[in-house]
């Protein structure tokens, strides 16, 4: 499989800029790892840059660093505390509760993922970038990502691989055991990924590949995740105007 995805690296960075560099946020979980990794395959180390983007502080931004230094590739730390609490600021100044707004959910944790990627578009400006998408195939099904946020980018080498095989990807490519097996976390909760989901990405993947689950409660669980955020990953709706009308 590694050398598959690295061919498509290749083939997509020949047809959509041979000289441009693979701008990547780096978190130091899996799926960032694996795909920076991926990226030095295919490009080499000088044609990839690494964004670390801690939100204040971050208690593991460590495992950032060791990997971008594990691979030897160009990196920028961009906080972007200040930013997220300036936007915060403007919007309670229109009117809208300070207070509210810290409290909501769906604003507090997906207006930084967008901010993250504004950053790394900024970036890519500024170095003649292609922003890789990270997401792989489970978190996709279930919506577990931000719209414009870190669903966004020019391309996803992982979107079509499950947990388990982005796993085994990054063992192929010999990946140091912390990188794969670091427990995802949102980074604002507390809580790990699967603390969040419900359910185990174990669990996601063996109904993802076989249509069968054992629990009746996980099951409706993932399926209306994945009705809820079908819009995610599709294409937005478009109105096409009937000429013959």
């Amino acid at each position: 499989m590694k050398e598959q995805i690295v061919q498509w690296i290749r083939n997509y960075f020949e047809e959509n800029g041979k000289d441009c560099n693979a701008i990547i946020g780096i978190s130091g979980g899996k799926d960032s790892s694996v795909c920076a990794t991926l990226l030095v395959e295919a490009l080499g180390k000088d044609r990839v840059i690494g964004v670390l983007m801690p939100q204040g502080s971050q208690h593991d931004i460590q495992m950032a660093y060791d990997l971008v230094n594990y691979l030897g590739i160009r990196h920028f730390e961009i906080n972007i505390g200040d930013t997220c609490e300036s936007i915060l600021n403007a919007i309670a100044k229109s009117g809208i509760s300070e207070q509210e707004l810290r409290a909501n959910k769906v604003y507090y944790s997906n207006t930084p993922a967008r901010i993250r990627m504004v950053v790394l578009y900024g970036v890519s400006a500024m170095f003649n970038g292609r922003v890789v998408n990270t997401c792989n195939k489970s978190e996709d099904y279930v919506g577990y990502s931000t719209k414009f946020g870190d669903s966004a980018g020019d391309f996803s080498p992982l979107s079509d691989l499950l947990v388990k095989e982005v796993k085994a990807l990054g063992a192929e490519l010999g990946l140091p055991r912390k990188f794969i097996e670091k427990i995802p976390e949102d980074g604002l909760s507390g809580k790990t990924d699967e603390d969040n989901l419900g359910f185990t990405y174990e669990q996601l993947d063996s109904y993802i590949e076989t249509g069968r689950i054992d629990n009746p409660v996980i099951k409706a669980k993932i399926d209306k995740l994945h009705m809820t955020n079908l819009h995610k990953i599709t294409p937005m709706p478009m109105f096409i105007k009937n000429i013959n009308k």
